[in-house]
C-alpha cells in the first residue's frame, strides 16, 4: 500500500460550510497512503477558496486549482485528471454524498486488476422524487439511444488506473460527459455498492436546466441515432399524409362520400403537428451543429486563475 500515489480529486463550487467536515473524514481514511487531494475551485463565490487555502499551507499534500469563473462540473473534473500524478485517481464531491471510507473498498478491486471502480447507488437519501424518477428516465434513454451502454445509477464517484485517466487526459474532443467517456474504451470494471446519503451542508447545484444539459451533452455525445429517429419519423408522418390524401380522394370520387375540404380544426391540427415536429428536428440538428461549433473553436476547456501546491 506505500508503493503507490492515490489522487483524490473534488471539484468545489460554493461548498465552504463541507471543506472542513470532508477533510476529517477523508484524510482519516487516505491517511495511510502516500496521497494527494485535487481540489478544483469552480468559480466560487463564497469563502470555499479561502477555507481550502488554510489547508494548503498546513499540508503540502492538499493542492487547488482555482478557475476563472464557472466552467462546470464535468470540467472540474476534467483539470483535475490533467493535474493527478497518483497511480490510482478517485473523484469524489465534498458534500459527504459519497462517503469517502469506500476508497479502501475501491482500492482493493482496483489491486485485483480493475482499471474502473464505480460506487454504485443502492439507495439515495435527501432527493426527491422527481429527481430520482428522471435520473432513471435519464439512464434509460441514453442506454437506447447510446452506441456504447453508460452504467446506470453510478455518479461521478469512481476509481479510474492511470491508465484511463492517460486516455481521458490524451482525448481530442471536449469532455462534456465524462461519465460517458469514462465507459467507452471498455477498460475492466467493476462496482461497490452504496446507501447515498443526504448533503451535509446546502443545496444541489444540479438544477433541472443543468439536468437536462447534461442528458443533452450525454446522448448528442455518443450517438447519432436521434438523427436517424428524426429521419425515421419524418418518413412516417410522409407515409401517414399520403394515406389519408389517398383515403379522402377514394372517400370523395369513388364513394362520393365525405367533405372534400377539410374543416379548419384538422387544418389548424395538422399545421401545428408539423410545425412542432419540424423544430424538434431542427433543435436536434442544432444541438450537433452546437457540438461541432464548439470543437471548431478550439478554446480551452477552462481557464486557470491561480494553482497552489502543484
Amino acid at each position: 500500500m506505500k508503493n503507490f500515489t492515490l489522487s483524490i480529486i473534488v471539484p468545489v463550487y460554493n461548498e465552504e460550510k463541507n471543506i472542513d467536515p470532508f477533510l476529517n473524514r477523508i484524510l482519516e481514511v487516505i491517511k495511510k497512503y502516500q496521497y494527494e487531494i485535487i481540489f478544483v475551485n469552480d468559480g466560487s463565490t463564497d469563502r470555499t477558496e479561502e477555507v481550502i487555502k488554510t489547508y494548503c499551507q498546513k499540508n503540502k499534500n492538499i493542492k487547488l486549482i482555482s478557475f476563472t469563473r464557472n466552467f462546470g462540473h464535468q470540467m472540474a473534473l476534467f483539470a483535475g485528471y490533467k493535474f493527478s500524478k497518483g497511480e490510482a485517481v478517485v473523484s469524489i464531491d465534498a458534500d459527504l454524498q459519497d462517503p469517502p471510507e469506500l476508497i479502501d473498498e475501491m482500492i482493493e478491486k482496483w489491486f485485483k486488476g480493475k482499471k474502473i471502480v464505480y460506487a454504485k447507488r443502492q439507495q439515495r437519501q435527501g432527493e426527491s422524487f422527481f429527481k430520482l424518477i428522471t435520473a432513471r428516465i435519464f439512464y434509460k434513454l441514453i442506454n437506447f439511444l447510446s452506441d456504447v451502454p453508460i452504467p446506470q445509477e453510478v455518479g461521478d464517484f469512481r476509481l479510474l488506473d492511470k491508465e484511463v485517466v492517460d486516455y481521458l487526459n490524451n482525448l481530442q474532443e471536449k469532455p462534456e460527459f465524462l461519465r460517458g467517456l469514462v465507459a467507452w474504451p471498455g477498460f475492466e470494471t467493476d462496482y461497490i455498492y452504496f446507501k447515498r446519503d443526504k448533503r451535509f451542508s446546502g443545496k444541489t447545484h444540479y438544477s433541472l436546466s443543468k439536468m437536462i444539459n447534461l442528458a443533452l451533452n450525454g446522448i448528442t455525445s455518443f450517438s447519432i441515432k436521434p438523427l436517424r429517429l428524426s429521419t425515421y419519423f419524418g418518413f412516417l408522418v410522409s407515409l401517414l399524409a399520403i394515406l389519408i390524401v389517398v383515403f379522402k380522394s377514394v372517400q370523395h370520387f369513388v364513394f362520393h362520400q365525405g367533405d372534400w375540404l377539410p374543416g379548419w380544426a384538422s387544418l389548424f391540427f395538422s399545421i401545428v403537428f408539423l410545425g412542432g415536429v419540424q423544430l424538434i428536428m431542427i433543435g436536434i440538428i442544432g444541438e450537433y451543429l452546437g457540438k461541432i461549433f464548439k470543437e471548431i473553436q478550439n478554446r480551452p476547456n477552462f481557464l486557470i486563475k491561480e494553482k497552489i501546491n502543484l
